[in-house]
């Protein structure tokens, strides 16, 4: 009997730029499974977070929403139990909604909709990585050395193995246990019979950590770069007259001047160990493409694989995420369709500006869901089917970690504008400018487009509030953090739990 709903897969990665996959044109990048995903679905090749860091872009993957609507602003914030999620809305279509793997969740709620957890998180799910928000504050509150030494040689390469791989090796571990229990040919033997298998459409998110730094990799994926020509990032004359009050005070935060960033075999070493976990992960994909394919799910699944924000990766003498640039605020974003459900064309490649906003209601439209309270992303099936709106901006913020304002990015066709409030502002052109390194702010030929970039910002958000209502909570939460501190740390961190009783021949 034919499904009558799609499955969804999602796959993510952690902090993954897409300008270094071979998907996205960077050739020295051995990514056959992205490559494949790509040639096979929908690539949107521009596609970018709403912040580049890791607990408000996930959290505004969830809701569909902009970071500062939802008050999810740094690594401490918590999203409300109150906020529906794409989770529930799937939920109440008939959907078993599950996560393997990191979702990076604050707070005593670790579901946000999920009906089920299959392994904890990796990251504490306290107020442990709370900091303060002006530039006086640096990583030193919640990492021993500055955030930098994991970016230079002595922090990067081969090592036996890691704590991020015990991570991410269980994450798929429990991921595919779950893809073989919906297999589509009966269990059993013709002396134990079991269960047939629950044949109800799912959700499975797959959330892997890597290539998050620190960039520890096994010697297997760093030999598949052995004498292979990787790109290292140029560095100009004049580069500190490009950067912003945001990015020195990033630079300030991340601990960039402590080490030697630029140094061109640290920078080597860096690129090629971020690449072998990048081959990691696609590793990754391709099991669990073939593992849909084993068992007989890849016609009625739908697939998806995205990343949460980018890396600077040294790039302008920056690391890490949170500034606008294309290297952190880009994300990768893909889809493929099952043979059974046609939803989208296959060899697309999308240039509309989308965000990570955009997928949850694009989620609930390939389920067939209609009737959800409103979100600021917008569905992508239109892209999805070749149909492209020239019109189209999405926004990216960040005004907290190391931001000193509240600080937004638009993105609209082929112009970027940055404006950071009381401060400077950026417009590049990035079909002329790949690597934002002309300033257009306050070229008069380009003031009509900069006026209009800015009026789609203040028209959508209020930097004042925004800023006054960051500073609250952060105080409130600091508060709080200090009780925990005196008192015991809350137990927030989910625990998976199985019932022995029901694995194995012990079922029925």
């Amino acid at each position: 009997m034919p499904q009558e709903k799609p499955n969804l897969l999602m796959i993510m990665a952690d902090q993954l730029t897409p300008l270094m996959t071979g998907a996205y044109g960077f050739r020295a990048a051995k990514t056959p499974n992205m490559d494949r995903l790509a040639r096979e679905g929908v690539l949107f090749q521009n596609a970018y977070a709403t912040c580049p860091i890791c607990t408000p872009a996930r959290m505004s993957l969830l809701t569909g929403k902009y970071v500062s609507g939802i008050g999810c602003n740094d690594n401490g914030s918590i999203l409300h139990a109150d906020e529906p999620t794409h989770n529930h809305y799937l939920a109440l279509a008939g959907y078993d909604t599950v996560l393997s793997g990191k979702l990076h969740a604050i707070g005593p709620d670790q579901l946000h909709g999920f009906a089920k957890r299959l392994n904890t998180d990796i990251y504490p799910a306290d107020f442990n990585f709370l900091v303060k928000r002006k530039d006086e504050e640096s990583f030193a509150s919640c990492h021993v050395n500055p955030i930098s030494v994991d970016y230079v040689t002595e922090g990067v390469g081969v090592r036996q193995w890691s704590m991020q791989y015990d991570y991410d090796e269980e994450t798929q571990f429990r991921a595919l246990e779950y893809l073989h229990s919906k297999r589509s040919q009966p269990s059993g033997t013709l002396q134990k019979p079991l269960p047939k298998r629950d044949d109800t459409p799912f959700f499975l998110q797959v959330s892997f950590n890597h290539p998050h730094e620190p960039f520890h990799c096994l010697q297997k994926y760093w030999d598949l770069y052995e004498g292979v020509d990787i790109p290292i990032p140029p560095y100009p004359e004049h580069l500190a007259e490009t950067y912003t009050s945001l990015d020195r005070s990033l630079n300030k935060w991340h601990g960039t001047e402590e080490v030697d960033l630029k140094n061109p075999d640290s920078l080597r070493a860096m690129h090629r160990s971020y690449l072998a976990n990048v081959s990691y992960i696609d590793e990754k994909i391709g099991e669990l493409l073939q593992t849909l394919e084993d068992c007989g799910l890849s016609d009625d699944t739908v697939v998806l694989f995205l990343s949460d924000h980018g890396d600077m990766l040294g790039h302008r003498g920056m690391i890490q995420k949170r500034a606008f640039y294309e290297q952190s605020a880009r994300i990768v974003l893909m889809a493929r369709f099952p043979g059974n459900f046609p939803l989208g064309k296959a060899g697309v490649v999308c240039p509309d500006p989308v965000s990570i906003a955009d997928v949850a209601p694009t989620l609930l439209e390939l389920a067939g869901v209609t009737d959800y309270l409103p979100m600021d992303g917008r569905s992508l099936l239109p892209q999805m089917n070749g149909q492209f709106d020239p019109d189209r901006h999405v926004f990216c913020e960040n005004h907290s970690e190391g931001a000193d304002t509240t600080c937004f990015m638009v993105r609209k066709g082929k112009y970027k504008y940055v404006y950071l409030h009381g401060a400077e502002t950026q417009l590049f052109d990035l079909e002329r400018d790949a690597g934002e390194w002309t300033n257009l702010a306050g070229d008069p030929a380009y003031q009509a487009v900069a006026d209009e970039l800015r009026g789609l910002i203040l028209a959508r958000f209020d930097p004042a509030a925004i800023d006054r209502e960051l500073d609250e909570s952060i105080r409130r939460k600091w508060v709080i953090k200090r009780a925990h501190e005196a008192a015991g740390r809350p137990k927030w961190a989910y625990q998976p739990f199985v019932d022995a009783n029901t694995q194995y021949w012990r079922q029925g």
